[in-house]
């Protein structure tokens, strides 16, 4: 067998072999390929239990769940009147701005309530204004007669007073005038009594004149007895007709004085008649007075003001509602967001509650994160998560959670399970729990679209 030099290649054979003649291929790779792969297996065994360790201590310290997704409080835009559509100024997936106008109703029917109620509401008020006029008027008429009833009150006390005054001085003259019918009386039966003396003197006088005048004609006695006896009988006549003067005189007294008696008596039953006119004029005003001065007057007028006030309030109400009504038929965004869904077009009828926007939030998104009930013995409000959006592969996005379920799901069904009682097979249970967006590593919130419905990954940090 020939012997072959060393490091020389066998024929038939593309390996080297060594000055011995073996094969250097058996004896193993190549001292620095080794170590080579040493150092790389160290380092992927040391990265391994790196990266090993750091998972197992996230893994201990948080509780995850791919059970997640991005949700929001999606809100129903309604109408809250039954009216037809007149115009829609946004459409699916569009956005809007808190109180942007979405729909237009038809408004003719409002707007004409709406100036009917303003104008009974004015109508009213100048009715209440002059009610509550009237009751000012009332209080001052009420003063006004007051003082009026007092001062008749006053002066029918003044003429019962007058009058009684004027009665007492009638009754005085009455018995000075009964004094004077008196007095009269006796003047006349004492010139009525001097009548027959005089008659007799007459006669007497006239006797012996006659007697005289036969003895002179005879001429027994002289004509000069004839002269003195003819001049007694003249004044014996004369006394005569002085005492029947007298007496016709004495009865004109008499009579003059009775008349006078009975114009005093009169004038004194007239002055009685007078206080019981001004007593009664006097009962007439404190009647009238307390009339005047009755409070339910007042009253009165004040319970018309405030029925009045209160028919003004009523239409206030009235107005207020025709006013609601007119703002209703313009609708409008009530928070920022989308137009998810849009059920209304023009010219159609709607009805109270019927849905015709959906508005999906532009803020306030948060995650449900179904988490099973062996998940949730640590977690707390308040306590970080880390969430990967299945959308934003590698971007990791912080939050907290906001609360917790009261109940689990099965709870909110129709049919919840009874795992308390009888024969059952036992499921773990999901209870949803809020979390909150914070931030987001490397970037800000507003940089992604977040939209309700996305997969997500959550982690709590519960220890």
């Amino acid at each position: 067998m020939a012997s072959t030099a060393p490091g020389a290649t066998v024929p038939g054979r593309s390996l080297p072999v060594d000055s011995n003649g073996s094969d250097t291929t058996r004896s193993g790779p190549n001292p620095a390929i080794r170590l080579a792969l040493i150092v790389v297996g160290g380092i992927v065994l040391l990265l391994a239990l790196v990266y090993g360790i750091k998972f197992l201590i996230y893994a201990t310290a948080h509780e995850t769940t791919d059970d997640a997704a991005i949700d929001a409080d999606v809100v129903q835009v309604t109408s809250k009147i039954s009216e037809r559509v007149d115009r829609i100024y946004v459409d699916t997936n569009q956005s809007v701005k808190k109180g942007e106008l979405l729909v237009q109703l038809d408004d003719s029917t409002e707007r004409d309530a709406y100036n009917q109620a303003q104008a009974s509401v004015g109508a009213q008020q100048a009715q209440a204004q002059a009610a509550v006029q009237n009751v000012a008027l009332a209080r001052e008429t009420q003063n006004a007669q007051n003082l009026q009833n007092v001062g008749n009150i006053d002066q029918a006390k003044a003429g019962i007073a007058g009058a009684s005054a004027q009665a007492l001085s009638a009754d005085q003259q009455i018995a000075v005038e009964q004094a004077g019918v008196d007095a009269a009386r006796a003047q006349l039966k004492a010139s009525q009594d001097a009548v027959p003396g005089a008659l007799q003197n007459l006669r007497k006088a006239s006797a012996d004149l006659n007697r005289t005048q036969s003895l002179v004609s005879t001429g027994d006695i002289a004509r000069s007895q004839l002269d003195s006896d003819r001049a007694a009988y003249e004044a014996a006549r004369s006394q005569y007709s002085q005492a029947q003067a007298q007496v016709g005189a004495a009865s004109a007294n008499l009579a003059q004085a009775e008349q006078k008696l009975s114009a005093q008596r009169f004038s004194t039953q007239s002055t009685q008649s007078l206080i019981v006119a001004q007593q009664g004029e006097l009962t007439t005003a404190q009647g009238k007075l307390q009339e005047s001065g009755a409070p339910s007057k007042i009253a009165t007028q004040q319970a018309q003001a405030r029925a009045a006030q209160a028919q003004v309030t009523s239409l206030h109400a009235a107005l207020e509602t025709a006013l609601d009504n007119l703002s209703y038929t313009r609708i409008v965004a009530p928070i920022d967001g989308y137009v998810g869904q849009k059920n209304v077009e023009i010219g159609q009828t709607v009805s109270p509650g019927e849905s015709l926007l959906t508005l999906v939030p532009a803020k306030n998104i948060y995650v449900t994160a179904n988490y099973k009930e062996t998940q949730i013995g640590h977690m707390k409000v308040g306590q970080e998560v880390d969430i990967a959006v299945d959308a934003y592969k590698g971007v990791n996005f912080i939050g907290h959670v906001e609360d917790l379920s009261p109940a689990s799901q099965n709870t909110f069904s129709l049919v919840p399970a009874q795992n308390a009682t009888g024969n059952f097979v036992k499921v773990t249970q999901r209870l949803p729990v809020r979390i909150l967006f914070d931030r987001v590593e490397g970037g800000n919130l507003s940089d992604y679209a977040l939209r309700p419905g996305m997969s997500v990954e959550t982690s709590v940090k519960v220890k």
